[in-house]
Order: C-alpha cells, then sequence, then structure tokens
C-alpha cells in the first residue's frame, strides 16, 4: 500500500488545517489507519488512527478535543482535521497504515512521505 499525505503549511496558533492522505495500492478499509508525526529532535509522536471498519477512533492526549481523524471509503482517503493548531503541534505529519487487530495495534506497517505543519505563535 502506498500513502500520500498533503495538506500541511504555514498556519498561526488557534488556526485549523486539513490534512489527507491518498491510499492506493489497497483499501484503507484492510488497515488501521493512522497519523504520526515528528518534530525535530523528537521521537515519532502517535497523534490518531481509525478502525478499519471506521467505526473506532484513538487520539494521542495531546491532540485529544482537537484532531478528528477521518476516513473516505468512495475516494479511499483519510483526512486529519486539527483545529486550535499550537506552535507544539509543529512537526512533520506521517499517514500510517497498520495491519494488526486494533486491540493489539497502534504503531504502524506503513508509512507515507510526511507533509510539514508549522505553527507560529
Amino acid at each position: 500500500v502506498q500513502l500520500q499525505a498533503s495538506g500541511g503549511g504555514l498556519v498561526q496558533a488557534g488556526d485549523s488545517l486539513r490534512l489527507s492522505c491518498a491510499v492506493s495500492g489497497g483499501t484503507f478499509s484492510s488497515y488501521n489507519m493512522g497519523w504520526f508525526r515528528q518534530a525535530p529532535g523528537k521521537e515519532p509522536e502517535f497523534v490518531a488512527r481509525l478502525s478499519r471498519t471506521g467505526g473506532r477512533t484513538q487520539y494521542g492526549d495531546s491532540v485529544k478535543g482537537r484532531f478528528i481523524i477521518s476516513g473516505d471509503k468512495g475516494k479511499n482517503a483519510v483526512y486529519l482535521q486539527m483545529n486550535s493548531l499550537k506552535p507544539e503541534d509543529t512537526a512533520v505529519y506521517y499517514c500510517t497504515a497498520e495491519r494488526k487487530p486494533w486491540v493489539s495495534g497502534g504503531t504502524y506497517d506503513y508509512r507515507g512521505l510526511g507533509t510539514q505543519v508549522t505553527v507560529s505563535s
């Protein structure tokens, strides 16, 4: 499966941004889809994930209540709506796919090229 993230950019604190992930070479309903991010000098951080059925979501503590992950089966795409952005959200955001069952998952097997999100104060 190939994953292509887009939609990043430079925004101000408090703004919103929507990231998109185009899925090819497979259908996102075959995987738990997710988003990870990595800031310079830091370890990758889990942001959000969506179950293959679309019925479950999970968020990292730092984005809970501000970010929303969703999917569109018809477009074979996954989205990350980011609201109330903060400077600490600045990172490269990666779309991910995982084959493990939901209950034992939380990492990823595939990761696409990222998209840069920069939030100025």
